[in-house]
């Protein structure tokens, strides 16, 4: 009985982590790898185990970089059930066929670079096929639900408030005379976000895995970032010009409408033009509307009697290229939201190719930039920016908002793990190397907790976890 971790070790991206009990073998998330190219370049590695023998897969919520190597598992082999929440199900409808098309589109754009250089073109990572067959493997859970899913293997979600549909996992495995409960924090939400109810306090483990994507900082109290908004919001009325916001398609997107919603005549927003350009958003969106049901109260009121609009007059759906193209026309007052959230691709880098060089311009960060992406060079200050060969000149202003995080922070973390009643082993995943020491130093200091930094490819024994105390 082993856990092994095969992604999000000592990273952000890509969680991965192979469940062995009983001789069956059980994946807990199979997510793309995200940031620099040579990063990305990682998911053409062949998986460390073999897909074809897997039993099932366990999959805690939508977002890429945690279900977007699901359709490559398929290619190489897997057909087995992928368990997941039903509000997961739905959005991995739209972003498994949407990272399908990017990846082609990526793939046909690098052919051309290497057709011209005499290297041999690439195969896209997976294609819109493969989605759909991921799709068809997919079987859902409600929040609370306990189900037995393979012979001594035994799971219950629960609301890690990070997403909709996203899940803190539990699992009971038992092989012979042996048990363990192993418990997965999924990505922990912002306590207090809009829309989505808190996470979930979970208080039995004998082994936890905790993600640590902000082990090292504390959120400022929302308070603060209210403030924070509203000055931004004021200098960008002092000095109007187009205002981009890069937004994940998933969730930040969702409760940016919601923030403009309720703050509709407070920030004059009437007099603005607002577009949600990204067709991936627009659809989980749509999504969103479907399952108020696992809003918190306010929100689920609000969103079920707003409706598409969302309160919002001006807001225009862009769909289309074309309509995306047009916006490009507008020189001043256009609000545009579009993906991706990291200014690794999508719309958003048009956007900033037609406005980034221009004083007058407004770029709002609203989320995590990992290492080697445009967004993280942008919020390091950078002067220029390159652009489909062309450098270009940084004259907008940069606005970081850090409280809008979708991610609880240090001390939510350790509320989270701090819940249990004993003291389990506390592997951290999904986080920078950094960070995650110092969160680990701080768990061990203040909680007396053994904690430990899972390492790629590391085994964590379950048969003895005395060597983990």
């Amino acid at each position: 009985m082993e856990i092994q971790s095969c992604g999000a070790a000592q990273e952000v991206t890509g969680s991965c982590h192979l469940i062995k009990v009983a001789g069956l073998s059980v994946l807990l998330d199979c997510g793309l790898i995200q940031g620099r190219s040579k990063d990305e370049n990682r998911n053409r590695d062949p998986f460390p185990f073999d897909p074809a023998k897997l039993d099932a897969v366990i999959l805690s919520h939508a977002h890429i970089d945690h279900s977007g190597r699901l359709p490559l598992l398929i290619k190489a082999g897997f057909n087995g059930p992928i368990f997941t929440h039903k509000a997961s199900a739905d959005l991995c409808d739209t972003l498994l066929k949407d990272s399908a098309y990017l990846n082609y589109k990526n793939t046909q754009w690098q052919n051309k670079r290497r057709a011209r250089t005499g290297k041999k073109p690439l195969e896209p990572l997976y294609e819109r096929e493969d989605a759909e067959k991921a799709l068809k493997l997919f079987s859902t859970l409600e929040y609370g639900e306990k189900k037995e899913i393979l012979p001594g293997v035994t799971i219950k979600l629960s609301d890690a408030g990070h997403i909709v549909g996203s899940s803190v996992v539990e699992i009971w495995l038992q092989e012979n005379e042996l048990k363990r409960k192993v418990v997965f924090s999924g990505d922990l939400g912002h306590r207090g976000t809009a829309i989505l109810r808190d996470f979930t306090m979970i208080d039995e483990a004998d082994v936890v895995l905790m993600e640590s994507t902000y082990g090292n900082r504390l959120h400022r109290p929302w308070e603060e970032t209210w403030q924070e908004i509203d000055d931004i919001v004021e200098k960008i009325q002092k000095k109007p010009g187009n205002v981009l916001i890069p937004a994940f398609s998933v969730g930040r997107t969702q409760n940016i409408l919601y923030m403009f919603a309720r703050n509709y005549e407070r920030w004059n927003l009437g007099k603005w033009q607002i577009f949600l350009d990204s067709p991936m958003a627009i659809e989980a969106t749509d999504i969103y509307l479907r399952h108020h049901e696992l809003y918190d109260p306010e929100a689920a009121k609000f969103w079920k009697e707003k409706g598409k609009q969302l309160g919002l007059p001006n807001l225009s759906y862009s769909k289309s290229s074309e309509d995306s193209m047009k916006i490009n026309q507008i020189e001043s007052g256009a609000i545009i939201i579009a993906g991706s959230g990291m200014m690794t691709g999508g719309r958003i880098k048009h956007h900033i190719k037609h406005n980034i060089w221009r004083s007058n311009c407004h770029l709002i960060v609203t989320g995590y930039q990992a290492h080697g992406t445009m967004g993280r060079k942008l919020v390091e200050g950078a002067k220029k920016v390159r652009l489909w060969g062309q450098n270009i000149k940084v004259k907008a202003k940069i606005h970081t908002i850090g409280g809008l995080s979708a991610h609880t922070d240090q001390k939510g973390l350790m509320e989270w793990y701090g819940n249990f009643k004993s003291r389990p082993p506390v592997f951290l995943v999904h986080g920078e190397a950094e960070t995650m020491e110092v969160l680990r130093k701080k768990l061990k200091d203040d909680l007396s907790a053994p904690a430990h930094i899972a390492k790629a490819g590391e085994t964590i024994d379950l048969n003895d976890l005395s060597k983990y105390q």
